[in-house]
């Protein structure tokens, strides 16, 4: 069932329409908008039609949010892969998005394992020109389960605009056995063009005892496969009379899995006491992903260092 709520801004309070459901059984809802004076819907539907959660992309019109809906009597709008093809299995949730008169829509796609939640799904990209046809990019997947190592599938895709970049927000599963229950929230950025710089949020902690390091595990992986230039911006408060250095450790690995266990670049930063102290550094690119982990270089005094936070810059030519 697909129902409907307004409210006076994004944050609520919202108040569900009173003759919920607008339409019954029409799948998982991807995304709605209005275009050419009537509202367009657009679902994962049938759900299970092509694997257990799994479906084609379809489409229902309105004249009003509140329906009656109408499917498309021509639906699907993107059937599912063909037989042997990456994303056979059918689409988790994906949303459609109406930009200077092409549609588009990223979507989550898998060869189908016969326990659902082991498919392992990448993201593919679609357009259209009039919403009812989509023709799938030759090139996808547009961003890979593989280069995220670790990662089972992502997911339940919902796009973000801002020009030059596309933020990919999906659903994050895990190969790790212990950890193949959890679904987390993940994002791909997609550069749609050259040169480009992105900033990428690394590690932040809110305190790191004297003489510790902060693990590897609390850094994302950071591949550096498409990257010509990155650098590290840290920020760090150390009280008076602490700490005088926080050591930054860069670790290189070839498969993301297994990291080296010898710096690829030690770095020292140089603390203001009782200021907050911001200094960037230059890495080198060589390594096909990194991690880093950061140390309270303590000097005389046992003092916690405070609101650490590293962020990667990547530029690509």
């Amino acid at each position: 069932m697909n129902a409907a709520s307004t409210g006076p801004s994004p944050v609520g309070p919202w108040e569900k329409y009173p003759d919920n459901p607008v339409i019954e059984d029409f799948g998982y809802v991807g995304g709605a908008f209005k275009h050419q004076g009537r509202y367009w819907l657009y679902t994962e539907h049938p759900i299970g039609e092509t694997g257990p959660d799994y479906g084609p992309l379809s489409l229902a019109h309105a004249e009003q949010l509140e329906g009656p809906w109408t499917p498309y009597e021509s639906n699907p709008v993107l059937p599912a892969g063909e037989w042997g093809t990456w994303d056979d299995g059918g689409y988790s949730e994906a949303e459609v998005h109406l930009r200077d008169g092409i549609f588009h829509v990223f979507y989550g796609a898998a060869r189908l394992h016969p326990t659902r939640i082991l498919s392992q799904e990448s993201i593919g990209y679609a357009y259209s020109h009039d919403g009812l046809k989509f023709t799938k990019f030759p090139g996808n997947p547009v961003a890979a389960k593989e280069h995220d190592p670790g990662a089972a599938a992502f997911a339940e895709v919902h796009s973000l605009f801002e020009p030059p970049l596309i933020y990919l927000f999906h659903t994050l599963r895990y190969t790790d056995p212990e950890r193949s229950q959890l679904e987390h929230l993940g994002v791909q950025i997609l550069a749609t063009q050259t040169p480009f710089c992105i900033p990428m949020p690394l590690l932040r902690l809110d305190e790191l005892a004297p003489g510790a390091f902060s693990n590897l595990d609390e850094c994302p992986t950071l591949s550096l496969e498409c990257i010509s230039e990155c650098a590290l911006t840290v920020e760090c408060r150390a009280p008076e009379g602490g700490s005088n250095a926080l050591g930054i450790h860069v670790r290189g690995s070839h498969d993301g899995v297994n990291y080296d266990t010898a710096d690829l670049v030690t770095l020292n930063m140089p603390l203001r006491l009782g200021e907050l102290t911001r200094q960037t550094f230059a890495i080198p690119c060589h390594a096909r992903f990194v991690k880093v982990s950061v140390e309270n270089c303590v000097t005389g005094y046992e003092r916690t260092l405070r609101d650490i936070a590293v962020t990667a810059t990547l530029k690509g030519n």
